[in-house]
């Protein structure tokens, strides 16, 4: 074979990969799903006062309006106290003990777990919980049967979130 019948093989083995590899381009669509994006990272950067406090605390525990005596005979005690951590402590004990709470049974709650953690963020925080809150809440309560939705409401509303908004 000679040079010039070498590169005519050459250039149409070439041109024959070239032009079998060209393949014309695949039209892709993408669906895509509409979604409601929720902000589970809420800047809470203000603190509740006297009057919020009682008032979303109350409407929280027993799903109804506080009475306005007893808003005001209330923030007197609390007024009276020094340590404001400390009686707002004791009026959700008080209010925990005060029959009238709305709070699920111990078996609503572990039917389902999912729903009880993101109802109660929902009714303490006003947000949805994350991935991570949730699976921390489903592992601490399934691990220990002692675990009552009255204390998933008391730690709720004695966390530094709650106190903010």
């Amino acid at each position: 074979m000679n040079m010039q019948t070498l590169n005519k093989l050459l250039l149409l083995s070439f041109l024959v990969l070239a032009l079998g590899s060209c393949k014309k381009e695949k039209s892709v669509k993408y669906e895509v799903i509409n979604q409601t994006a929720t902000d589970i990272s809420l800047n809470k950067n203000k603190a509740k006062n006297e009057a919020q406090f009682i008032s979303i605390l109350y409407a929280n525990l027993f799903q109804n309006a506080l009475p306005i005596n007893k808003l005001i005979a209330t923030q007197n005690v609390i007024q009276s106290v020094g340590d404001r951590s400390l009686v707002y402590e004791i009026i959700l004990s008080n209010y925990m003990n005060t029959p009238g709470t709305v709070i699920p049974t111990d078996e609503t709650m572990r039917a389902d777990l999912d729903k009880f953690i993101i109802d109660t963020y929902k009714r303490f925080y006003l947000r949805i919980p994350s991935e991570l809150e949730k699976s921390f809440f489903r592992n601490y309560i399934s691990a220990d049967p002692k675990i009552k939705p009255e204390l998933v409401y008391i730690a709720f509303a004695a966390s530094d979130e709650y106190l903010f908004y």
